[in-house]
């Protein structure tokens, strides 16, 4: 069995009866279910259909996002969350750079090794060299001013965690950050690169090893082998190339307001909802979301 899930952003909610029923009558589903009136609503499948990509660009034009999955073990028990553009709004590395007065040079390297036209590790190097001389003070002003939190992200991980889930926030991005973030949102763990400083100056360098693609997998590995997991039990989060390695791993790979080329290779992709349609594709319902 399937479930297809539609749903629409929390801002609109304006996801209608019509559009539901209409597609769960031309894929022959069952009785649908509403998990949120007007955001998000899923019915069984017998089958996969063949058309669903289809269905799915039209869904999309409409403003809707559409979700097949198999019904088994959508409910998963580990999270696995990249950062920058997916947990924040922001790219903490354009926002130093922003203040260093290299913003759009180092924003343009960033848009194109998150779309996989550069070597993360390169990229990463080249950018950290332009913030040589930057206050390590700067850091606390754009934590502070500059970082906003997706939308649905407290109540993602606070639900997953209240039915017996772990979460961990790995980025290529900086522990500066991600410390700061994974307190507020209530993360178990994080893992990202270290900015190094001398004398209350960045140094222009980060700690070796540098932590990209490889190590994102490496950390899905290692934490769900230590809390003795299937990557079949992993939800995975992310927007750009260097999270293509644990999205195709886990479970469920969820490309989040993602660059093109990250999306063309996952089945699972947000556009239009925020963070909780990463509970709603697991079948929670908004009553069952915790505080």
């Amino acid at each position: 069995m399937f479930i297809a899930t539609l749903l629409a952003s929390p801002a609109r909610a304006d996801l209608d009866r019509a559009a539901v029923e209409a597609l769960r009558d031309a894929w022959a589903g069952s009785d649908v279910r509403w998990l949120n009136p007007g955001i998000a609503a899923e019915f069984p499948l017998p089958l996969l259909p063949d058309n669903r990509w289809e269905v799915w660009e039209g869904y999309q034009e409409m403003g809707f996002d559409l979700v097949v999955q198999p019904s088994e073990g959508r409910r998963k028990k580990m999270l696995l969350a990249d950062m920058d553009s997916t947990m924040i709004r922001q790219e903490c590395i354009d926002e130093l750079a922003d203040m260093a007065g290299v913003g759009p040079r180092v924003a343009a390297i960033t848009a194109r090794a998150m779309n996989g036209e550069l070597d993360f590790e390169g990229a990463l190097i080249e950018r950290v060299g332009l913030l040589k001389g930057l206050p390590e003070s700067v850091i606390g002003d754009v934590l502070e001013k500059r970082i906003t939190f997706t939308p649905g992200g407290r109540e993602l991980i606070a639900t997953m965690k209240a039915n017996g889930g772990y979460a961990a926030l790995v980025s290529g991005g900086f522990t500066a950050f991600t410390e700061a973030v994974a307190a507020a949102l209530g993360f178990d763990e994080h893992r990202a690169n270290t900015l190094l400083a001398e004398d209350g100056q960045l140094t222009g360098d980060v700690a070796r090893p540098i932590l990209g693609r490889e190590a994102k997998i490496a950390a899905l590995k290692e934490i769900s082998a230590r809390l003795d997991l299937a990557h079949a039990e992993v939800m995975a989060v992310g927007d750009g190339a260097n999270d293509l390695g644990m999205l195709g791993l886990a479970g469920a790979g969820v490309a989040l307001h993602a660059k093109p080329v990250v999306a063309a290779q996952c089945d699972i992709r947000i556009n239009h909802g925020d963070l909780t349609a990463l509970l709603y594709i697991q079948g929670y319902a908004v009553e069952d979301f915790a505080a």
